[in-house]
């Protein structure tokens, strides 16, 4: 899906509109002029539907990413490590919580955020649909 096609839906347009909202929230990313020099990453909408078992509509996802094959080492970027998690991790996890009756519980991350400190400027251009002149 576009952005254009999902700026035609009400639904994509809070969920748009939510990520802008959480991600001026925590902080990860300012508004500020253009710079002369440095390069301008471009951004895109990613869209995803989640469906619940029966096949009901769940949750709609927008998420907000840079494109970031434009970054040039050593210029505004030094190190591309990112720590995630892998799915046997996961699964480990569940089994050991299995066999010695440990709880679990489940919980619902609507904005997840990697936590660095970033030396860099980065710059991005504004996102579709929330331009502020």
């Amino acid at each position: 899906m576009t952005y254009k096609q999902a700026a035609q839906s009400p639904q994509w347009i809070s969920t748009m509109t939510e990520e802008i909202l959480a991600l001026k929230q925590k902080g990860t990313w300012s508004l500020v002029p253009p710079p002369t020099n440095d390069p301008i990453l471009g951004c895109k909408w990613t869209f995803k539907i989640k469906t619940l078992p029966n096949g009901s509509i769940d949750l709609y996802k927008a998420r907000l990413v840079a494109q970031g094959f434009n970054h040039t080492q050593g210029d505004n970027y030094n190190e591309t490590f990112s720590p995630v998690t892998k799915m046997t991790t996961i699964r480990m996890l569940l089994t050991l919580a299995l066999h010695r009756n440990w709880s679990t519980l489940q919980l619902k991350v609507s904005n997840a955020f990697l936590h660095g400190d970033l030396i860099e400027k980065i710059y991005m251009h504004q996102p579709p649909g929330f331009i502020d002149p």
